[in-house]
């Protein structure tokens, strides 16, 4: 199975900001430790602070399944929305805090109605609820 993790702006600082929201484990750590874990996925990994690499990377993808943390993009993003509309590919919309119980400028996902499903509030293992899916369902 091939599945892409796709983070969006500011992820790539998980670790080292806001750590209280966001922990202390960078995503490089995560993302070795499950990639050890789970030898029978080709696990691909993506992150750009750039929407439109984000909407060239879920576009081009050959993949059985995307696994999508678009940050701050996820509130504001009709195009990344589109963009998930036009392909085929299934995409989980993960998020590592409870996003409907911070800012209310962050309680509404332009994603989540076009995406499979959305897991949030998990921390970094919201990855892993995600790929636990991709892993279980019924083709």
């Amino acid at each position: 199975m091939n599945l892409m993790i796709i983070n969006g702006p500011n992820l790539n600082l998980v670790g080292s900001r806001e750590i209280q929201i966001y922990g202390a484990k960078t995503f490089k750590e995560y993302f070795d430790k499950i990639s050890r874990k789970y030898i029978q996925v080709n696990l691909i990994y993506f992150q750009s602070n750039i929407e439109g690499e984000l909407i060239n990377q879920i576009q081009n993808a050959q993949v059985d399944g995307i696994i999508l943390n678009a940050g701050g993009y996820t509130h504001t993003s009709v195009a990344l929305r589109d963009c998930i509309s036009a392909v085929d590919t299934p995409v989980i919309e993960v998020h590592l805090s409870n996003i409907a119980s911070r800012e209310s400028f962050r309680h509404e996902s332009l994603i989540t109605p076009v995406s499979k499903g959305c897991i949030m509030g998990f921390g970094l293992e919201s990855y892993e609820l995600a790929m636990y899916y991709f892993l279980n369902r019924q083709v």
